[in-house]
């Protein structure tokens, strides 16, 4: 065709020219994530639900061993989900909260593809979901190992599942949890994603 093109001339080249480099980003959200959510010698917010509940009724807040943590690995079990082999992560985290919603929602939009009339679990699967490593983390977690039909999660659905998820935990504590990374954050990628998140769980 004889076009003369090059990629400085393509469209949004510029604007991509100009962003950070990702390192720089990195370097500069690495210590505010470690300040924010890790902390010495506590976090400046606590990403674990456990805590923030045990801090709302006034008591010690313990990772691990208290009730909501407990409740919430029993959650995951119930839907066929477990800590990944070689992690001692509580399940708890908001991070890990999220990943279990987006697990029940990819086995709902699964459930809705193969209702519609695609083949199989596994081409209904593929079809709707982006990241598959997300889903493969948590299937390959290892307890109880089975995938668990949408029939025998909690409330008998993905759907239903997400639901009790949403009310018995996430907007038990997610929304304080928000509002406190938007307030403390000196970084305003975390404020973003607090404030995105605050939004989600209402």
């Amino acid at each position: 065709l004889g076009l003369a093109w090059s990629s400085a001339a393509a469209p949004g080249a510029a604007e991509a020219a100009a962003l950070a480099d990702p390192a720089d980003i990195q370097k500069e959200l690495r210590p505010e994530a470690t300040r924010l959510f890790v902390g010495a010698p506590q976090a400046a917010c606590s990403p674990y639900e456990g805590v923030w509940r045990a801090t709302a009724e006034g008591v010690q807040p313990l990772l691990f061993v208290n009730p909501h943590s407990m409740a919430v690995e029993r959650f995951c079990k119930a839907c066929g989900l477990g800590r990944p082999e070689g992690t001692n992560e509580p399940l708890d985290a908001v991070w890990t909260e999220l990943e279990l919603l987006e697990y029940l929602a990819l086995r709902a939009a699964a459930d809705a593809a193969e209702a519609e009339g695609i083949a199989g679990d596994a081409a209904a699967v593929e079809d709707v979901v982006e990241d598959e490593d997300a889903l493969e983390e948590f299937e390959d977690a290892g307890e109880p190992g089975e995938v668990v039909a949408s029939a025998d999660l909690p409330g008998g659905s993905p759907e239903a599942a997400w639901d009790e998820f949403i009310a018995d935990h996430a907007r038990q504590w997610m929304p304080q949890f928000a509002a406190a990374v938007q307030e403390e954050s000196r970084v305003p990628f975390y404020a973003t994603a607090a404030n995105l998140l605050g939004a989600f769980i209402k």
